[in-house]
């Protein structure tokens, strides 16, 4: 097949999220399988051109939306040097030459709509301009919402698009892109498309909305946060209504994890290298993110690790009421990330409050994390709702186990050890509340101690198997089976 991937960002060139992981993995595994596989997103200031070694390959592809007409140049790329995996940069200067990719620290760019309203035409005229035909165009959260409305009203007629289907891909409903019904027009749609049924969102245009209602398939990033957001608003965010009418084309498909990149055996963010046969490698690596972070070295006391977007979402609240119980105990937390303000203030001032126990790293810093998911003892993800998370898939393979609230993909990849068979990878708690959160992390600590019991953990979680091999199969059959859809849509 033809498929062509359409993101806002993609490791390594940009990442905010897990979005970024999928789109740089998914193509990989797509191209074992013996398909066509390209992938475009915007060219972000930061991407650095001579560093990824990018070519201009088109200059001036006209993109038509309200009443104007801007321009793209399009560089071309590879996920990486040993890839032959094709990666298409939209550059224009006016919409991505800035510092961030989709807002700064006082809040999102304002005019977050043009900019992606531009992106998903460009998208479009870019695969006619390389005369790329798309079997499938993967599109992904918001970002890319429109192009599968646009497939179904102004490219209806294009013959180039004729057998073009659309997977669309959920990756946190949470965000949805919506703006203000000014931006309609530029987005070029009819007012026929401006209701309920389709593109209105009381009152505004919601860009998820449109690939949710226009797609041919809809998938999210594990089974059970499919079936969740089905279920209320609480996590459904005002979509639940539509999925539910879409839910026979409405699939969940487990993320996969890029073992090329986090692997114990080859790590060079680590400073050592270690594997289940040799685990004193992961000794070391808790001794030197004790030493960088701050923390009195001790080997035998838990080292607790969390890498996370600074946000409601990832229970930041339950683990904040917490953590007063939590530093009456014999252990040690290290804290990575950036994010709300409120957050960073609240944990900056708890870093304070416990210099001796608690690291706050208030910033992106991949090599740290690397450090973190190699160093620690136990990884925590007490997530609100989680809709795959790929923590708890990265601290099984570094030996790190994982203590998660029972949600989204956490509760479909994390199941609780059992201390008279030995089985399971990680602790679970079953109730959003800090109560729950503590009474887990207390169970944990308690296995820890017993340092047979301990190592039985680690080896289940190091002998797991999360490649992308699996998801990408099952991907190509949500291609397939959009493509059908639309074969007998335009057979009608």
């Amino acid at each position: 097949m033809n498929i062509l991937i359409a993101a806002s960002e993609c490791v390594p060139f940009a990442k905010t999220g897990g979005l970024a992981d999928v789109t740089g993995a998914l193509p990989k595994a797509l191209k074992e399988l013996k398909h066509d596989v390209r992938v475009i997103m915007p060219r972000y200031k930061k991407i650095d051109a001579k560093k990824f070694n990018l070519k201009v390959i088109a200059r001036n592809i006209p993109v038509s939306f309200g009443n104007k007409v801007e321009l793209a140049t399009v560089m071309e790329g590879k996920i990486n040097s040993k890839s032959s995996i094709p990666v298409y940069f939209v550059d224009n200067e006016k919409y991505y030459n800035r510092d961030e990719l989709y807002r700064t620290s006082l809040g999102d760019y304002s005019d977050n709509g043009e900019r992606f309203i531009f992106f998903s035409r460009a998208v479009l005229e870019v695969a006619k301009a390389i005369n790329f035909k798309p079997d499938v165009i993967h599109c992904n959260d918001w970002q890319t919402g429109l192009i599968p409305a646009y497939l179904k009203t102004l490219y209806k007629l294009d013959p180039f698009f004729l057998r073009t289907a659309v997977l669309y891909t959920i990756h946190n409903i949470a965000y949805q892109g919506v703006f203000p019904r000014d931006i309609f027009y530029l987005a070029g749609f009819d007012w026929e498309d401006f209701i309920p049924q389709r593109l209105e969102y009381y009152g505004q245009i919601n860009f998820m909305k449109a690939g949710l209602v226009y797609a041919e398939g809809l998938n999210t990033v594990s089974k059970t946060y499919s079936r969740q957001i089905q279920t209320s608003e609480e996590f459904g965010r005002g979509m639940e209504g539509v999925l539910v009418q879409r839910k026979k084309d409405l699939y969940g498909i487990i993320n996969g994890l890029d073992y090329s990149i986090w692997n114990p055996k080859q790590d060079q963010n680590i400073i050592v290298q270690y594997s289940l046969d040799d685990l004193e490698g992961k000794t070391t690596c808790k001794k030197d993110l004790q030493k960088i972070s701050g923390l009195p070295i001790a080997p035998d006391i838990p080292l607790i690790g969390l890498v996370a977007r600074l946000d409601a979402q990832k229970g930041l609240d339950i683990l904040h009421e917490a953590i007063g119980r939590m530093m009456r105990m014999k252990l040690q937390l290290i804290i990575l990330g950036t994010g709300d303000p409120v957050y960073m203030e609240l944990f900056e001032r708890i870093g304070k409050k416990y210099p001796r126990q608690i690291s706050v790293n208030l910033k992106f810093d991949n090599a740290l994390a690397h450090k973190i998911y190699a160093g620690s003892d136990m990884f925590l993800i007490p997530s609100h709702f989680e809709p795959c998370g790929l923590g708890q898939l990265i601290s099984f393979v570094y030996g790190t186990i994982p203590v998660v609230h029972k949600t989204g993909g956490l509760s479909d990849t994390v199941d609780s050890f059992n201390v008279r068979t030995g089985k399971g990878r990680g602790f679970l708690f079953n109730e959003y509340n800090a109560k729950s959160l503590f009474e887990s992390i207390k169970k944990a600590v308690k296995i820890y101690k017993i340092k047979k019991k301990w190592n039985r953990l680690i080896k289940n979680g190091m002998e797991s198997d999360f490649s992308w091999e699996k998801a990408a199969k099952s991907y190509v059959r949500l291609y397939k089976k959009a493509q059908q859809e639309k074969i007998k849509e335009t057979e009608q």
